[in-house]
């Protein structure tokens, strides 16, 4: 006799008062149904149940179902170093020159727990795919990235987790964070040998993130551009963040950071970066025509008094552009419904009647962020799409007088209690707000302990930290 065929289970999202796809046309479904076969969306439309009785049933009746959110931009241990004194007010140099003093006391646990912290928000906030750029290694402390892997495949986020550098000491760089060339490019060739997934609907890829160049020898960055084109990896980085950067690589390099990023072919398909708040038109126009992605971190932008990202001339170029919550350190948090509305006003108050539609900006959040990653199996909702989907709950008091447009309700008014359930590669991850895959109270002790512990090492070579400490 054969096997017996197993029987193929199905799981039916049903009657989404609204299901926002996010596809090439922004098609809505109302009062909408979605079938997961497994990891893949199998069928959006209506009365799907009749074609599909057999299906277990997700209710999503007074709910809105949307693409999962994807983070291009974070450094997610920095959500140890967050609400404390001694970085308070401070622009992006003078953060910095604070904050690697603490990064000097990072080890292991920190990466783990930071990822803990910052990509459990992102789940609880509809995010399904984040980003992570790891450029703080103190000498002799290995494996901080296989940490943070651990972490993410543990709580169920897609990851894209990036091997960073810093190859130059400087007055803001510690010699104790700075790593030699061949040091940094065998450990990345290994976590991408070890862990770096490309086939469709993969939950890990690995990139190379080296830094700025006032932050990098040129080997360095040369080093990883062909350690990049070897296994087919993004690089990813910061780029025109603040007037410092601009200023500084303009005395030294007599050009601008975009000029000189694509003097030294570090520009195109294969490249993303951070912020790109100090751009002129012909550089708007050069990170479109070259494909290179862009993160816009409005928030950690707002914080540090660096400026506004371009965004409407950005997209009106045709760039590729996503949406990053950044470093917790200089955000404050993880909480991707937050960066969204955030980036919603800035935009408003910079760009007044130019600025981007709320729709566009959920665009940033999902098929953008997808697009900057290079992917082409998740950020829209369509049939064999990649199942990373959140179920918004919008049928609360909260919420009650403005459940008008759907994606105004969410970019609009939208924060954290609004998100209901999350599906990560066919997975629930999120359930009524709380993580599935992990004791929330259990990771929020380990988090709080490991970031405790490592201020108080850092205080003891640090001035001011104890108070930050004392409360």
């Amino acid at each position: 006799m054969g096997k017996r065929k197993e029987k193929v289970m199905y799981t039916l999202i049903k009657n989404a008062d609204w299901i926002i796809t996010m596809d090439e046309n922004r098609t809505r479904v109302s009062h909408g149904d979605l079938i997961i076969d497994s990891k893949e969306i199998l069928e959006i439309g209506r009365n799907l149940g009749e074609k599909y009785p057999d299906a277990e049933i997700l209710d999503a009746a007074g709910k809105i179902v949307i693409p999962g959110f994807v983070n291009v931009h974070h450094h997610t241990w920095q959500s140890l170093v967050r609400n404390i004194h001694v970085a308070d007010g401070l622009k992006l140099e003078p953060w910095l020159k604070v904050v690697y003093e603490i990064f000097k006391e990072i080890n292991t646990d920190v990466a783990k727990a930071g990822a803990y912290a910052g990509l459990g928000e992102l789940l609880k906030t509809g995010c399904t795919t984040s980003n992570d750029l790891f450029y703080a290694h103190p000498a002799g402390v290995e494996k901080l990235i296989d940490a943070e892997i651990e972490a993410a495949s543990e709580i169920g986020i897609r990851f894209h987790p990036n091997r960073g550098t810093h190859s130059k000491a400087s007055e803001i760089v510690p010699p104790e964070l700075v790593g030699t060339t061949e040091q940094v490019m065998a450990d990345a060739e290994r976590l991408i040998l070890k862990y770096h997934d490309p086939e469709r609907f993969s939950m890990c890829r690995v990139g190379i993130a080296p830094n700025m160049p006032q932050y990098e020898t040129m080997d360095m960055l040369m080093e990883s551009k062909k350690l990049a084109e070897k296994y087919h990896v993004l690089i990813h980085g910061h780029l025109a963040e603040s007037t410092y950067e601009t200023q500084y690589t303009l005395d030294t390099y007599g050009c601008t950071p975009a000029r000189w990023f694509e003097k030294h072919g570090l520009l195109g398909e294969n490249f993303y970066y951070a912020h790109c708040v100090h751009l002129d038109d012909e550089e708007v126009k050069l990170l479109a025509e070259t494909g290179t992605g862009v993160s816009h971190c409005p928030i950690s932008n707002m914080f540090l008094s660096s400026g506004v990202c371009r965004i409407p001339d950005l997209m009106a170029a045709g760039a590729k552009i996503g949406l990053g919550v950044d470093g917790a350190a200089s955000s404050n948090s993880s909480n991707m419904l937050q960066e969204i509305r955030s980036a919603y006003l800035v935009n408003r108050l910079a760009w007044g009647d130019k600025a981007v539609s709320a729709e566009d900006i959920l665009y940033l959040a999902t098929a953008g962020g997808a697009r900057v990653l290079g992917r082409d199996d998740i950020g829209f909702l369509a049939p064999g799409m990649a199942a990373d989907l959140a179920i918004m709950d919008w049928n609360q008091l909260q919420y009650s007088g403005g459940k008008n447009d759907p994606v105004d309700c969410i970019v609009l008014s939208g924060e954290s209690r609004l998100t209901d359930t999350v599906i990560v590669n066919g997975e629930i991850v999120v359930k009524h707000g709380k993580l599935t895959k992990a004791d929330e109270n259990q990771k929020k002790d380990f988090v709080n302990d490991v970031g405790k512990a490592m201020l108080k090492r850092a205080s003891k070579h640090m001035e001011g930290l104890e108070r930050d400490l004392e409360i």
